[in-house]
C-alpha cells in the first residue's frame, strides 16, 4: 500500500492510504498548530471527508493501540523457537512513579531477567532505550523474558 502525502497549505499535510480491496480511504491530517484529525473518504471522492479531531494525547494513544501490538507479534514469531521465551507489551500507567523517571532507575533486567527491547511513544518504536531513556505515561514498553520475570516487571512499573 502507498501513503499518499498531500500539502493543505495553511492547514498541515494530509496523509493516507487505500487498504486492499477497499472502497474508502483512511489517513489523518496532521495540523500545524499540532493537532490531528483522523479521516475517512470514499477512494473516489477523497474530498468527501468524515473527520475525527483527536487531542495530542487521543492521537497519541490510538498510534500506540496500533503500533505496538504488531511489534509484539512479530517479537513473538521470532522468539517461538526458544522455549520460555515470551515477549508482552506493557504501558507506563499515570500513576507510575516511573513517570519522568529514567529507566536505569527501575532496575527491570537487575530484578526481573527481563529487558525493555523497544519503547512505543506516540506510535513510534524507540528500539533498544538505554538506561537514561526517560518513561512518560502511556508509553507501551516491549519486554521480553520470562513469564515470571514479565510479571515482575508489570508490579515494577505500576507499584515500583
Amino acid at each position: 500500500m502507498n501513503v499518499e502525502v498531500t500539502p493543505l497549505p495553511g492547514i498541515g499535510v494530509r496523509k493516507d492510504f487505500r487498504p486492499t480491496n477497499s472502497r474508502r480511504r483512511i489517513g489523518v491530517i496532521d495540523h500545524r498548530d499540532g493537532t490531528m484529525d483522523l479521516i475517512v473518504s470514499k477512494a473516489d471522492h477523497p474530498d468527501e471527508t468524515e473527520q475525527i479531531p483527536l487531542s495530542g494525547k487521543e492521537a497519541a494513544l490510538l498510534a500506540n493501540l496500533l503500533g505496538a501490538p504488531q511489534l509484539v507479534e512479530q517479537l513473538r514469531e521470532e522468539h517461538r523457537q526458544f522455549a520460555g521465551l515470551t515477549t508482552r507489551q506493557l504501558s507506563v500507567p499515570d500513576r507510575s512513579r516511573y513517570d519522568g523517571r529514567m529507566l536505569g532507575e527501575t532496575q527491570i533486567r537487575t530484578r526481573t531477567k527481563s529487558s525493555i527491547v523497544a519503547v512505543v511513544r506516540g506510535g513510534q518504536p524507540i528500539p533498544s532505550p538505554g538506561p537514561d531513556f526517560t518513561f512518560t505515561a502511556g508509553d507501551v514498553l516491549v519486554i521480553v523474558g520470562t513469564a515470571e520475570g514479565l510479571e515482575a516487571a508489570a508490579k515494577i512499573l505500576l507499584d515500583g
